[in-house]
Parts: structure tokens; C-alpha cells; sequence
């Protein structure tokens, strides 16, 4: 097989993979896990099922992978909403991203709600921290720096705030009204981190 040859088999490859999460994203996100059919997912992303299987074994592996996605724009958006502000005020605005993308419903479906059912709670807590925990330490690290939080607690600190703004995004999701459990979720987020972040030195 000539390189070129191999080039576009790995190409026509990554586009079909591609393909395939969109689709699975759209369908997990507006259907759920449970009600979502290898079909449909087929039929929606227009690929083989000798496609799918090609890259995912099962569709538990499709959805690993659309999870991942998600979680990684997450992420994104947090650090976005971050950037730019001193550390206390990044580690605020970015709870803040974290409990607004809880109020879209299929982040609720994909993030908050089928993970612990699908890929099982170590999974959906690695995938968290995989995007998330890195720059959250870091964001402590440049607070404990400027001396208003214990530096040698960071990495601790930062298992559990990741672990209370995760906590207050699934209230968000499994609530009768998610705006008043936003409300509630960043007051309590809020409260929180007044009591984590000692004010600053005059």
C-alpha cells in the first residue's frame, strides 16, 4: 500500500470516528443512553455497522468516548471564563461556567446523569479530574502562592472543590427547577470558597 494510500485510510478513518461521536452526542444528549439504539446511531452518523465496530466495541465505548468530549469542552469553557482574572476571581468565574453548562440538558444526560449507570463512577470521576483537576491545582497552587490558602493542602483542596462543584452541577440536573438549583448551587459554591480563601493581606 503506497503512503498516500495509508494517508487516506487514516483519514477516511478519523472521519468516520468523528462521525460517529457526533452523531452519538446528538442522540445520547436528546434521548439517553438507555434509549438510544446501536441503529440510530448508525442511521444518524449514515456509517456501516462494521464502521462502529471498527473503533468502538460496544455502545458503551461509543459513549465513553462522546462523555470524554464532553467533559473536555467543559473544561474549556471553564478555563475561557477564567482567563484573564487573578486567581480567586478565575477559580470563582470558572465554578460559575461549570454549574451554567449543568443547566443544558444534555450535559445533564451525558455529564451528570447516565455516567454512573454506563461507565461506572471511577470512570466518569477519572474522566473529571483527566480535564479538569490539572488546572484547577494549578489555579490553587497560584492562590496558595499569594498566601491565602495552606500550600501544602493543594492537592487535597483540589480533589474537593472539583468534587463539590461536580456535586452541585448533578443537583442542577436531577432538579424540579433547575434555575432556583443553579441559584442554590453557586451560593453554596460561593460559600465554600469565602470560607476556603482567606482575604488578602493589606
Amino acid at each position: 500500500m503506497s503512503e498516500q494510500s495509508s494517508d487516506l485510510r487514516r483519514e477516511k478513518g478519523r472521519t468516520t470516528r468523528e462521525r460517529l461521536i457526533v452523531a452519538g452526542r446528538e442522540l445520547f444528549g436528546d434521548l439517553g443512553y438507555e434509549a438510544t439504539s446501536i441503529e440510530a446511531v448508525l442511521h444518524r452518523a449514515g456509517v456501516a455497522r462494521g464502521g462502529l465496530y471498527h473503533h468502538f466495541d460496544s455502545k458503551k465505548s461509543l459513549f465513553d468516548a462522546v462523555l470524554d468530549r464532553v467533559i473536555a469542552e467543559i473544561s474549556d469553557q471553564v478555563s475561557t471564563a477564567a482567563r484573564g482574572l487573578d486567581p480567586v476571581a478565575g477559580l470563582r468565574a470558572g465554578c460559575t461556567a461549570w454549574l451554567t453548562a449543568a443547566m443544558d440538558p444534555t450535559v445533564q444526560r451525558i455529564v451528570l446523569l447516565d455516567p454512573p449507570s454506563v461507565v461506572g463512577w471511577n470512570r466518569w470521576r477519572e474522566l473529571d479530574e483527566l480535564h479538569t483537576l490539572g488546572r484547577l491545582r494549578r489555579s490553587l497552587e497560584l492562590i496558595a502562592a499569594s498566601g491565602r490558602i495552606p500550600g501544602d493542602h493543594v492537592d487535597l483542596l483540589a480533589h474537593m472543590v472539583l468534587a463539590s462543584v461536580s456535586e452541585a452541577a448533578s443537583h442542577i440536573a436531577r432538579a424540579e427547577d433547575p434555575s432556583a438549583a443553579f441559584a442554590a448551587g453557586q451560593a453554596t459554591v460561593d460559600l465554600l470558597l469565602d470560607r476556603l480563601v482567606t482575604p488578602p493581606a493589606r
